[in-house]
């Protein structure tokens, strides 16, 4: 096995069914070098997840076919996708709502009309928690292979 951090652009996907949504927070992040890509209801959101596995999800709360509330507690609940960090960016700004968006796992939210500092600035630090999380993951495999090795020697 050979270690090795990749240098491949984060992709983060947009779950928004407002497209003019999408758009704005794709030209939000258009200068940062990410691979974006966007579903715009939850089922379509779970589905793009299953099949690319994105480095980071900004996930709308009110979305048609399923609430972001309910892709974000499925996404959570899964083991293979557990680790992906959500943003929510949502028009929702009750207590309730913040609330609700913690107890399904959202690792943090941000409120309609974004702040495009703001955003880039919470995109950034969640991508840095998810790759040095990565790294840490693929040195512990590396260290477990190492030692089996060295245990059948």
């Amino acid at each position: 096995m050979t270690f090795e951090i990749s240098d491949k652009p984060s992709r983060i996907l947009i779950a928004d069914d407002n497209i003019p949504n999408c758009e704005l927070l794709d030209a939000y992040l258009a200068d940062e070098g990410y691979e974006i890509d966007m579903a715009h209801d939850g089922q379509a959101a779970l589905d793009h997840v299953a099949e690319t596995q994105p480095d980071l999800i900004l996930l709308d709360i009110m979305m048609p076919k399923m609430s972001g509330y309910e892709v974000c507690q499925r996404l959570k609940e899964n083991q293979a996708t557990r680790d992906i960090p959500i943003l929510m960016v949502t028009a929702l700004n009750e207590q309730g709502d913040i609330e609700r968006a913690v107890n399904s796992g959202t690792d943090d939210f941000l409120t309609k009309p974004v702040n495009q500092l703001e955003l880039r600035t919470r995109v950034r630090s969640l991508l840095r928690v998810r790759h040095l999380t990565n790294e840490r993951d693929r040195l512990l495999a590396y260290l477990s292979e190492v030692e089996s090795i060295r245990d059948a020697k």
